[in-house]
């Protein structure tokens, strides 16, 4: 398993390929020594063409030319790989499973259960304060909070799980050496010390606005189920609640004004059936057998 997982975790530098090719290339190794491929063959295999075949086949041999280089790199860094035993079931239940991920901090947080709490960039003091009452409880009965370690409610979660002595998973969307927003600098560096921060982009990768939606699916699918804070009708936590609710997951919202936008997409879940929260006991006793 050394050698595919080794494999693979060269396959997740390479440009030209994504996750979902590389899951493709995963379910047939039973088929073929995938090790013992070369670049196009590989590239055969999954049908890649064109533009994207040219920028898989210079990455893939960029590697292939330092392979010492390489096997040290690969030595020195954390990788999870989806045949791993601390892979958590409940990730590679979701379409589109990551097929390895980098993390910093304690993995074995993912073997624990967990609670995805998201919600605006822009937190109001009421979202924040929700965030205060809620999370204590959730903390007691064991939960880890997950979150995206974005500005606003997604900061207010993490760090108030710290606040109460519990534990806490930053997803993230680009490498973990990047800080996005540069201001959860801190934030970031600290539970990757002493909690765990995740993402399934190497070193070195930005950022860029479609990997937030792809981050989306591992924040709800690490979790028994999403709670939303403050969120209007078009927002990344929608897409969140969306994907728990496709994957079987429990789905909360927590109320707000019916004046303004920053609630209308949390009052639009409950109308969807969403539970309605106002305390954590709300969602405890949705998830009473499960923890």
């Amino acid at each position: 398993m050394y050698d595919v997982k080794f494999m693979f975790f060269k396959l997740k530098h390479c440009r030209g390929i994504s996750n979902k090719e590389l899951v493709c290339l995963f379910e047939k190794r039973e088929d073929c020594d995938l090790t013992r491929l070369s670049a196009r063959n590989l590239a055969e295999l999954l049908g890649i063409k064109n533009s994207k075949l040219e920028r898989f086949l210079t990455s893939y041999q960029q590697i292939a030319d330092n392979p010492t280089i390489w096997i040290d790199y690969y030595k020195h860094k954390e990788f999870l790989f989806i045949l791993d035993d601390n892979y958590p079931d409940y990730l590679k239940e979701i379409y589109n499973p990551p097929i390895g991920l980098f993390y910093q901090g304690d993995i074995s947080l993912l073997q624990t259960p967990c609670i995805a709490i998201v919600g605006s960039r822009d937190a109001s003091s009421y979202g924040k304060d929700i965030i205060k009452e809620i999370v204590p409880g959730l903390v007691r009965r064991g939960l880890t909070l997950v979150s995206g370690l974005a500005s606003g409610i997604d900061t207010a979660a993490h760090q108030e799980s710290i606040y109460n002595k519990g534990k806490t998973i930053g997803i993230i969307g680009c490498g973990l050496d990047r800080i996005y927003p540069k201001e959860g600098k801190h934030l970031q560096t600290y539970m990757g010390k002493n909690h765990l921060v995740l993402s399934e982009y190497p070193e070195g990768t930005p950022p860029l606005p479609y990997h937030f939606p792809e981050r989306n699916r591992i924040i709800a699918g690490v979790s028994l189920g999403t709670c939303v804070i403050e969120a209007k009708v078009r927002s990344g936590s929608l897409i969140t609640a969306s994907l728990s609710l496709e994957m079987g997951r429990e789905v909360f919202a927590v109320p707000g004004s019916i004046l303004g936008s920053g609630s209308i997409g949390c009052l639009k879940l409950i109308q969807e059936g969403a539970k309605c929260v106002t305390c954590a006991k709300d969602i405890l006793d949705e998830l009473i057998y499960k923890i």
